[in-house]
């Protein structure tokens, strides 16, 4: 019995620790050839010496376990060294046919204090490195379909997260990258499936070293598998680069201790139209101050009470 991603190969950043780590190990569990990268830098805020080491021992991790991977230890925020990656896949397996982003840093500061380098850095890594990846990767996927004549295999999943979705007071950096991730998937999703490509993100919640200080409080089990391990989003990743996931594009899905919910397009709560020609100061007011009044204080978006999702 074949493997359900057997022949396939794949790219997974930031795979040396955490999410990623566990997302490149799954995609080889599954049958994949991986691209392990990483940049190695030993701070969360992307500080310290780059090193070959994480990204390394995972591709050593999947090779000792019967599987193939190599590593790679470039800045994937970094244009062309996004592109060396993609190529290095082409040449090793042949073609690339799933791309997982999860390469992030974190610089937090409240929106008063944050510095311009602490806002750059977090969108260069985060929204720009996929957009990185992605560029190169989409770019051979029309090739091969414009060769084929057809449709060809491609997979994307991008990482978001619920700071984009129910906020996070002290990170509008990384709250608003990942929220441009959001409209970078949906965007891509709509431009490369006519090659047949899919895209979609995932919202993970997570104990790694990105979330070390959200979940401080939150003890790891005596017994059994933590509820906030990585490995319980890892199955979801592999199942969206699968064949089997083909039906699903454009889509975003909150993922953590055994639970995947599908996060709605948002949708009108309500609407108002205006009695003349256009609207008058009075007229709003008339109509939109009693109908945030009757909200609850501090409510925001309706869906993120719905699906009950706090910060992560």
């Amino acid at each position: 019995m074949s493997l359900p991603l057997e022949g396939l190969s794949a790219i997974v950043t930031g795979a040396g620790r955490g999410l990623g780590r566990a997302e490149a190990l799954e995609l080889a569990r599954l049958g994949a050839a991986v691209v392990v990268n990483d940049y190695g830098q030993p701070g969360r805020d992307g500080s310290g010496e780059a090193s070959a080491g994480p990204a390394e021992e995972v591709a050593a991790e999947i090779r000792a376990a019967g599987g193939t991977a190599l590593a790679h230890t470039g800045d994937v925020a970094d244009f062309q060294q996004a592109g060396v990656l993609v190529e290095l896949a082409v040449a090793e397996f042949g073609k690339l046919d799933i791309l997982v982003n999860n390469a992030g840093i974190l610089r937090d500061r409240m929106v008063f204090s944050m510095a311009e380098a602490e806002w750059d850095s977090v969108i260069r890594v985060h929204l720009k490195g996929h957009f990185n990846t992605i560029r190169f990767a989409a770019a051979h996927w029309r090739e091969r379909s414009k060769a084929a004549g057809g449709a060809v295999y491609g997979r994307v999943v991008n990482t978001s997260s619920e700071a984009f979705l129910a906020g996070s007071a002290g990170q509008p950096n990384y709250a608003a990258a990942k929220g441009g991730i959001v409209g970078l998937t949906t965007s891509t999703a709509l431009a490369l499936a006519k090659y047949g490509v899919t895209a979609n993100a995932i919202c993970p919640r997570a104990r790694t070293r990105m979330t070390e200080d959200v979940f401080a409080g939150l003890d790891r089990p005596e017994d059994g598998l933590d509820p906030l391990a990585p490995e319980h989003v890892a199955p979801l990743v592999g199942y969206l680069a699968s064949p089997a996931a083909a039906r699903i594009n454009g889509q975003l899905l909150v993922v953590h201790g055994g639970m995947v919910a599908v996060v709605e397009r948002p949708r009108v709560a309500a609407k108002f139209d205006s009695k003349q020609e256009t609207f008058t100061y009075d007229e709003l007011d008339a109509l939109l101050t009693p109908h945030y009044a009757e909200l609850p204080e501090g409510e925001t978006f309706g869906a993120v009470e719905v699906l009950g999702l706090k910060r992560a």
